[in-house]
């Protein structure tokens, strides 16, 4: 894009118009003006002539006929005898298509001819008064369109304004158009959408930086805990004279530490696939079987404690085994740590839910338990310090709903104790 003045621009280009409307009038003005005068001197010529020869018809000199003729000028009339000589009156050359003759009594002829000397003054004034109209025409035209232009233009210098505001920092304003029905008012309008736009990623942007900040603190702050706890383990195992039971019981803690700070960097390492933009590898199968495959896993850890099935019967679903799986040991997890037994999880067409029997969730905390770092230990009743997760399964197990065009929340309670967290799932099985 050329970065000249629109303001230049578009007044050079209004005068140039102007200009050339008034060059076009003055031509048309002057051929017509030629032809009218053209066929004014041919009715006066025939005029003329008419009175020539009625003059001749009642018997007067060529002398008399040729004074009588040219009374009120503009005309030259001459009289040529049989043979062609000149009787009276003086011969002026000028364009024949302008010269009338006619025939007299006696063989003799009278010419009548328009002073071409008349109509070329008569023109001439004609152009001079066309060029300085026109002249002045143009001048207060280029005038008129200066100004105009600048109030034409004023609210793009608005924009420009606003748009300068907003790159030293003030936010907030807008055009506002009151019409949006015209040129300036839907570029306006579109301004306005433009940096409402602007303004939300912006927002959205930081608050993303914040995020990513405050979950690498937290996340350091996760791991720095086993790690301390290996190094200090590590330590501890070097020193002399350890009994074989002291080390085995140093061990044991090194294990339990390594094992916590891999759980992390696995959470971490799949919501990094998850922000990737991982895509579910869909298969069909039946969501009751999946459930209950993690609910015997469960039951390998706490064999006292079973987790209750309420499943009507084949729950056919197209989901990504691993993703949907995983989900469901987060939210039977978050179960046994923060809610209480027993646990109870019911499967129905598109939907799984898991049910604890603890202090539930409060009304403002259901959303923002599914940030990640976020743990409400204290509010539920359940572990807390080094022994709790480092809240990233609820977070995991919402990444993995969405990712199959469902969702995970934390339902309000019903009629029973506890927190109910609802996992949906399209029903999209063909």
């Amino acid at each position: 894009m050329r970065p000249g003045s629109l303001r230049r621009r578009v007044t050079l280009t209004s005068v140039a118009v102007v200009a050339a409307v008034v060059v076009i009038v003055a031509v048309v003005s002057d051929v017509l003006f030629a032809a009218q005068t053209s066929s004014e001197a041919r009715t006066t010529l025939n005029g003329r002539a008419l009175q020539a020869v009625q003059l001749a018809d009642q018997g007067l000199s060529p002398e008399q006929i040729v004074r009588r003729s040219e009374v009120g000028g503009g005309v030259a009339v001459v009289v040529r005898g049989p043979g062609g000589e000149v009787l009276a009156g003086r011969a002026v050359p000028g364009d024949a298509r302008r010269a009338v003759t006619r025939t007299l009594r006696g063989g003799t002829s009278v010419t009548l001819v328009a002073d071409p000397s008349l109509e070329g003054a008569a023109e001439g004034r004609l152009r001079r008064i066309l060029l300085l109209v026109g002249g002045i025409a143009i001048v207060v035209a280029a005038g008129a369109l200066l100004l105009t232009t600048r109030l034409a233009l004023a609210p793009l210098d608005a924009m420009t304004s606003l748009a300068r505001s907003i790159a030293g920092g003030r936010r907030g304003r807008r055009l506002a158009p009151e019409r949006r029905d015209t040129e300036l008012g839907r570029a306006a309008a579109a301004f306005d959408e433009m940096l409402d736009a602007l303004e939300g990623a912006e927002a959205q942007a930081r608050a993303s930086e914040a995020s990513t900040r405050r979950f690498v603190a937290d996340a350091a702050h996760e791991l720095r805990t086993p790690l301390a706890g290996i190094a200090a383990t590590a330590e501890a195992g070097t020193a002399p004279g350890l009994d074989p039971d002291a080390r085995e019981r140093l061990a044991m803690l090194l294990v339990r530490d390594a094992r916590r700070a891999g759980r992390i960097v696995d959470d971490l390492l799949t919501l990094a696939r998850y922000d990737a933009g991982l895509a579910p590898e869909r298969e069909r199968v039946d969501l009751v079987d999946l459930v209950r495959a993690e609910i015997d896993r469960d039951a390998v850890r706490h064999p006292d404690d079973p987790v209750a099935l309420d499943a009507a019967g084949p729950v056919p679903a197209e989901v990504d085994v691993e993703l949907i799986g995983q989900a469901v040991t987060n939210l039977l997890v978050n179960a046994r740590r923060h809610g209480g037994s027993p646990v109870q999880v019911t499967v129905r067409p598109g939907r799984i839910e898991v049910r604890d029997s603890g202090a539930g969730v409060p009304d403002d905390e259901r959303e923002r338990i599914f940030e990640r770092m976020v743990r409400l230990d204290e509010a539920r009743g359940g572990a807390t310090g080094g022994g709790g997760g480092a809240g990233l399964g609820l977070a995991i197990a919402r990444e993995a709903a969405r990712s199959h065009g469902g969702d995970l929340v934390c339902a309000g309670p019903d009629d029973g104790p506890g927190a109910r967290f609802v996992l949906t799932l399209p029903l999209n099985v063909s």
